[in-house]
């Protein structure tokens, strides 16, 4: 005889946690995201369901395959995948987790979800970021955007938290946390470069100087 655990009814939604690439859809009007293990190829909206990653016509999650929406049940747990080189630029989220799931020791998967919040970390350079910006790279449709700081945006057009929220719909609330470690600070104005520049460009023509006289004192 087999044993099965109990069936869950909870009076409400469990809470799960996750991580993300945040992605715009090709036109820019829908925000969505990139999952970064096996349903990396279906990007996923802010309340969506799973769908099968291998084409099967049964409902997710089934006990029979590994699809469907994955989560863990600790928020530290999740934040710690974004120490790989890979996954720093996603998004920690805090879901939902709706209709069916199953229970494992430290996560759930699960068959529908609501993307509560999304909490973007630090700019590539580690300062506080302020939007969302191209990653250079997406899926079919979806292009990925990355945490960036204003400095390092460049060129690039910067889609804020909130309008970023926006586009995403379902009550989504998109936050920056804090940058970790020292905070290089904002970066030198045009002016303060120009400056700097000058001034190193005297201290060279007096080193110049001072070698050309050095040369006529030994000859």
């Amino acid at each position: 005889m087999r044993l099965r655990l109990p069936e869950e009814r909870p009076t409400e939604p469990p809470t799960g946690y996750k991580i993300a690439h945040a992605a715009l859809s090709q036109d820019g009007s829908r925000a969505g995201f990139l999952g970064v293990s096996l349903g990396a190829a279906l990007p996923y909206g802010v309340l969506d369901d799973a769908r099968c990653v291998y084409g099967r016509r049964h409902r997710s999650p089934s006990r029979l395959c590994d699809c469907g929406f994955h989560c863990l049940h600790e928020r530290a747990e999740a934040a710690a995948l974004t120490c790989t080189a890979e996954h720093r630029p996603a998004l920690l989220l805090e879901v939902a987790v709706l209709g069916r799931y199953l229970r494992f020791e430290r996560g759930m998967r699960y068959a529908r979800q609501r993307v509560r919040t999304a909490t973007a970390g630090p700019c590539r350079c580690r300062r506080t970021a302020t939007g969302l910006a191209d990653a250079g790279w997406g899926r079919p449709g979806w292009r990925a955007v990355e945490p960036v700081c204003p400095g390092c945006a460049g060129a690039r057009a910067v889609v804020g938290f909130d309008d970023f929220a926006r586009r995403g719909g379902g009550g989504l609330k998109v936050t920056a946390a804090p940058a970790t470690g020292t905070d290089p600070g904002p970066g030198r104005s045009f002016p303060e470069l120009v400056a700097e520049a000058a001034l190193l460009q005297a201290r060279l023509d007096w080193f110049q100087s001072e070698l050309a006289r050095l040369g006529d004192q030994r000859e």
